[in-house]
């Protein structure tokens, strides 16, 4: 089982990445339509995460496709029982990258404030479904002896899978906020501190019913329960360093990504042996054995231990070099003719 293992904890590390790094986009996305004050802060909010989105976007793509190759059973089950959500998941995705092409191609305010619409529900429509899917596949779903789904719609959308949706959007718009505040200037640091310090005891409370609702759902654990306390201190860290917003923006970015990841490790932690819960019977459950092949499994890791590092060291120089505070200036307004201004 040691390949097995390897790559569920593969998984949730790219998981991890996909919801620490994308979850500030999705932040940044919803807050566009509100926390601007006009079309050029607009353009400034959408500027902090033009150089990151679409590369954070393929930690997705990874997940997907490692779920596919380590464990098929899991892919196909989860995918067939979760096609609705996960279509719309893809439609959101899509309408974003057609948002960030088309925002400032008409100088019609109307035009404009519609893409920005759909770049705020792509954001937030996102982490709300796969939270709630990752929900559904700790508490359980009905799953027959093939491992095919036998439930309905109301099976998906159950009380404990729609607070875990509900926690990761939040978080993703904490996320967003503290990222705000890191890369951008004037009246817009000032907004996002006022809403953070609200934010950010939403998210202490709903990590904290989360925590204990997971308890009552799964049982008890050493390393879940530890992921767990360390989300739920992380984000009271969070929510105390932003009342203290000048002095301490980067460690509060940093604790809202840390309140982030543990809540990912703490799920998959949770999971763990287990890949896909059936409440039919406990006989139906995906679990580590249901993998691929140890050739399979192998290749990949070798792929995996070659890549990954030069993954993260491409990650790491791009946001170095991106570093830079945007301000108004870096932006430049969009012509009469509708013809847009340099993305950065």
């Amino acid at each position: 089982m040691a390949l097995q293992t390897t790559w569920f904890v593969i998984i949730t590390v790219v998981w991890t990445g996909f919801f620490v790094l994308e979850g500030f986009d999705f932040g940044v996305g919803m807050l566009v339509p509100f926390l601007a004050g006009d079309d050029v802060e607009r353009r400034v909010l959408r500027a902090t995460i033009g150089p990151f989105w679409d590369g954070n976007e393929v930690w997705l793509v990874v997940a997907g496709g490692a779920t596919f190759a380590a464990f098929p059973d899991w892919y196909a089950s989860m995918f067939s029982a979760y096609y609705l959500p996960l279509f719309i998941v893809l439609v959101a995705l899509i309408l974003r990258a057609v948002a960030v092409e088309l925002r400032d191609k008409r100088p019609s305010t109307r035009w404009r404030h519609t893409w920005d619409g759909l770049t705020a529900a792509s954001g937030l429509l996102v982490p709300l479904l796969i939270g709630t899917a990752f929900g559904g596949l700790l508490a359980g779903i009905p799953l027959n002896a093939d491992h095919d789904f036998t439930g309905g719609f109301l099976d998906l959308v159950q009380p404990y899978a729609l607070c875990t949706g509900l926690l990761f959007a939040t978080l993703c718009l904490l996320q967003g906020l503290m990222f705000v505040r890191l890369k951008t200037t004037g009246g817009l640091i000032g907004r996002a501190e006022a809403v953070a310090r609200i934010e950010s005891w939403v998210v202490v409370a709903l990590v904290a019913v989360h925590m204990v609702w997971t308890r009552i759902v799964v049982g008890s654990g050493i390393i879940p329960g530890l992921a767990s306390w360390l989300a739920l201190t992380f984000a009271v860290a969070t929510a105390w360093l932003a009342l203290h917003a000048e002095e301490h923006r980067g460690a509060a970015f940093a604790c809202s990504s840390a309140t982030m990841a543990f809540t990912v490790i703490g799920f998959f932690a949770e999971l763990y042996p287990n890949l896909m819960v059936s409440s039919t019977s406990a006989a139906n459950t995906i679990g580590l054995a249901d993998s691929s092949g140890s050739y399979t499994l192998t290749l990949m890791t070798i792929v995996a231990a070659v890549t990954v590092p030069v993954v993260l060291l491409y990650t790491g120089w791009s946001y170095w070099v991106f570093r830079q505070r945007v301000t108004s200036t870096d932006v430049a307004p969009a012509t009469e003719a509708g013809e847009p201004a340099p993305r950065l």
